[in-house]
């Protein structure tokens, strides 16, 4: 894995982030109104979530050795919890700190960890790969650009994304909290203006026809520089 730079472990959170995904847990913004947590559809619907297990156990499986994992946005942990046997370490965060501490109690291995940190602000633990499973699409531009800056810490990252069917105009700003920017006609691309994420490699892994919340949820591994 690569050595953190030296960051500051705390910046000043000009974000109304951490709030946002309180409430929608709190008030079941996503549904699930039989659960305590519940993420959405897209970390329980079969149809997005089966196809994505296979794919990234898949590219676990591929090492010779297996290699830690960061989780970034691990939510409720649905998915993360198929993914833990593949890993070396799996270290699973999420923003919300009640959600985190539910997880702690239901998911329990040897490899296993949970941390709360805001992964816009806080300096993010040391791993092979980093998953960020449709997370950035919540934030605005500033805070995409916070967290853009630290991927290149990890080898892998693997991005997955709502975003349009077809052109569309890549990061058009949006408040965090409020939405993705699929109501924009736009969607997160890295590689584009303003974050210009460097990378050795790029391969698409996944992509799924969202066709009851329109777009394609899109998987991508980056190999970083």
């Amino acid at each position: 894995m690569k050595n953190v730079g030296d960051r500051s472990k705390k910046r000043k959170q000009p974000w109304p982030t951490k709030d946002a995904m309180e409430q929608i847990y709190k008030k079941k913004l996503w549904g699930g109104n039989q659960f305590d947590f519940y993420s959405g559809s897209g970390s329980h619907n079969p149809k997005f979530v089966d196809p994505y297990i296979d794919a990234i156990s898949f590219f676990l499986k591929s090492f010779e050795n297996p290699i830690s994992i960061c989780d970034l946005g691990c939510g409720d942990f649905n998915i993360g919890q198929e993914l833990v046997r593949y890993s070396k370490k799996y270290i699973a965060v999420d923003i919300v700190a009640d959600l985190i501490e539910r997880n702690k109690k239901m998911f329990q291995e040897s490899n296993l960890e949970f941390q709360c940190l805001d992964i816009s602000v806080d300096e993010l633990p040391s791993a092979d790969c980093a998953l960020v499973r449709q997370v950035l699409q919540h934030l605005s531009n500033a805070e995409v650009q916070c967290i853009v800056e630290k991927l290149s810490d990890f080898k892998y990252v693997v991005l997955t994304e709502h975003i349009p069917e077809g052109d569309f105009i890549a990061n058009t700003e949006i408040q965090s909290g409020q939405g993705i920017r699929l109501k924009k006609q736009s969607g997160i691309n890295l590689l584009a203006a303003p974050f210009n994420f460097k990378v050795k490699r790029e391969k698409q892994l996944l992509s799924v026809t969202a066709s009851e919340y329109k777009g394609i949820i899109v998987t991508t591994l980056y190999e970083t520089i």
